[in-house]
């Protein structure tokens, strides 16, 4: 018998997606807020160019190990435990190092070798947030609606950082207003004592968390059974290490999944050092344009910061509407993939900053209807008890580049120019997916009565 979910999963959803959006805000606002501070607090002068490509690619690579690499042991505990009650320790626990970094900035006592302790005690806990709750939507949303519910699960960053960084560039000048006496009365005063308003921004992300953790106790989330896990002596108690071997197996005996993972090692490569070229970009490539129509280096990085989270906006919302490709969803991940290099490559070539908004507005519309094609290939093709161990697996394989990439660009960035960098990477990347249109193995990953029979043939070989 299929798996039916609660009457109202769809309701509970709707409610975990709006809250966890909004908790997602306050992250973006701290992000950001961070960034800025590394590029015009820490790192503010020119000649200080690849001081800060390095600070900016080593918290990027902090937060992207935990993130990759903590994912399959925080896949097999979401299928283990309740993934409700991890949800809810972890929003809570990433409130409370908010509070702690805020404080830090404020007593001025933030260093940066803290900063990097901090952000990767967060990419921790987010690691088994997301497995938690990547996991728990598929029990709660009947499968008809998954597309939809996919779409809008892909827009939760971008929607939540349209307004982020115009806001996080408003909190930050505060102080600066305040002691020019444009913000009366008591508050003024108060943050007239403030350097900038940084920690105001990761106060707000405190509070999102502690109001995600606690909407949470009052929703029904369903857990699914592990009859394999049984202690009464009729089964043997599985190993946590077992788990992960099993995740990693399903996909290993399966090789067109294999190819999939591949094509978003691929992707996850050329699309991880964006974070850090970006601010360097707009720093030193579009600095003759910002500063002619009157921006400062805040406004121009807020403006591509908000324009890429409206494409991310547009595209979740195109795919939701749509619903996706019902067959051969493989050309959904491709054909999108392809577009996003053509405009990652005249991003890399543009120095005018409208022009670069609009090429990152591509790139980013182009990552919901590609990740939604995948989601759906997964979500059909893996049982929803296994979908911890193997998601969390498969996001070590599809992001296992993140890091490495994220490292080569803190010597990279700030070596050569970084637009012609992310220009060489946007090629590389649209020539390997024109070859994998063309990949007998990857063509046949909707097939799962082909992916079934693989695998039967994998485990007998291996009995033998």
């Amino acid at each position: 018998m299929s798996y039916q979910p609660p009457p109202h999963g769809f309701r509970t959803f709707l409610i975990v997606w709006a809250t966890q959006s909004i908790s997602v805000f306050g992250s973006a606002l701290t992000f950001f807020s961070l960034t800025i501070w590394l590029t015009q607090v820490l790192y503010p002068h020119p000649e200080q160019k690849v001081e800060l490509a390095f600070a900016l690619s080593w918290v990027s690579l902090v937060f992207a190990l935990p993130t990759v690499f903590i994912a399959p042991l925080a896949g097999a505990w979401a299928d283990r435990h309740d993934r409700k009650r991890t949800m809810i320790v972890t929003d809570f626990a990433s409130g409370c190092l908010s509070l702690v970094l805020a404080a830090l900035i404020v007593t001025h006592t933030l260093q940066f070798w803290l900063l990097l302790i901090l952000t990767l005690v967060a990419a921790a806990l987010g690691a088994f947030h997301a497995a938690a709750f990547d996991t728990s939507y598929a029990m709660l949303v009947p499968e008809r609606l998954l597309p939809r519910a996919n779409g809008m699960m892909q827009t939760i960053w971008s929607l939540s950082s349209i307004l982020s960084p115009a806001i996080a560039a408003g909190l930050i000048a505060l102080p600066a207003l305040a002691r020019q006496g444009l913000v009366p009365g008591g508050l003024g005063d108060w943050l007239g004592q403030l350097n900038d308003g940084t920690p105001l921004a990761i106060t707000i992300d405190a509070v999102t968390f502690f109001f995600a953790s606690a909407v949470l106790i009052f929703l029904y989330i369903p857990s699914p059974s592990r009859t394999d896990l049984s202690a009464d002596g009729s089964k043997p108690k599985k190993s946590i290490w077992a788990d992960v071997k099993e995740g990693a197996l399903y996909i290993w005996h399966r090789r067109p999944l294999l190819w999939l993972l591949g094509t978003f090692t691929v992707a996850n490569f050329v699309g991880a050092p964006i974070g850090v070229f970006q601010p360097l970009i707009v720093k030193f490539n579009l600095v003759i344009d910002w500063a002619a129509r009157n921006f400062t280096f805040e406004t121009a990085l807020a403006l591509l910061s908000s324009v890429f989270s409206i494409g991310g906006v547009v595209g979740g919302l195109f795919i939701s509407t749509w619903g996706g490709l019902k067959a051969r969803r493989v050309y959904g991940v491709l054909v999108p993939m392809i577009i996003s290099g053509i405009g990652q490559i005249l991003f890399g070539f543009s120095s005018q900053l409208y022009f670069a908004a609009g090429m990152v507005f591509f790139v980013s519309a182009m990552t919901p209807i590609l990740n939604v094609h995948s989601q759906a290939i997964w979500q059909t093709q893996v049982p929803r008890e296994l979908q911890g161990r193997v998601f969390s697996v498969r996001r070590v394989i599809a992001q296992c580049t993140w890091p490495l990439s994220t490292a080569l660009a803190g010597w990279v960035g700030g070596v050569f120019n970084p637009g012609m960098v992310m220009a060489v990477l946007g090629t590389f990347l649209s020539v390997f997916c024109v070859t994998q249109l063309f990949n007998p193995y990857l063509l046949h990953v909707e097939d799962k009565a082909y992916l079934d029979e693989m695998a039967a043939r994998e485990v007998a070989k291996q009995a033998k």
